[in-house]
């Protein structure tokens, strides 16, 4: 019989962890600071009769944002240009770019009941579950 030995990096926790570790950083972590990421940090949370989505999103106004629902896909995208300034730049290090992100609905979520708000640089998402696919109260069965 083969013993096969596995390096304990690859084991259990310490593999989770270092998927966890590569996955969760940036990609200017990796190609360095200059690299600019358009894709901005993203929460999702299932409740018991909706979903909700916060878009870190900083800097941006409401007219920016557009979101759209098809063919069972939420498709999140903004734009924005760089004020343009007069003269030379000393030193320029954020401006603004467009992203797009896209998520495929379960068929849970009613679409027509989707609503977002905007505030201090958050855009908040609640997908209303249909009333089919909300957690129900458990009902208990009487033995005879």
């Amino acid at each position: 019989m083969n013993n096969i030995k596995l390096y304990p990096l690859f084991q259990g926790k310490n593999f989770n962890h270092l998927l966890e570790d590569v996955f969760s950083r940036s990609i200017s972590d990796f190609v360095g600071s200059d690299f600019s990421v358009t894709s901005p940090a993203v929460n999702i949370a299932e409740l018991d009769d909706h979903f909700t989505i916060d878009v870190a999103a900083p800097g941006l106004e409401k007219k920016d944002f557009s979101i759209v629902t098809e063919n069972h896909q939420l498709v999140i995208s903004a734009s924005k240009e760089s004020d343009p300034v007069d003269g030379k730049w000393t030193r320029k290090e954020f401006d603004y770019n467009s992203f797009r992100r896209v998520y495929q609905l379960s068929d849970d979520v009613d679409t027509s009941k989707i609503h977002a708000e905007y505030n201090n640089g958050i855009l908040t998402l609640v997908l209303p579950k249909k009333e089919e696919a909300k957690a129900k109260s458990p009902v208990k069965i009487e033995i005879k």
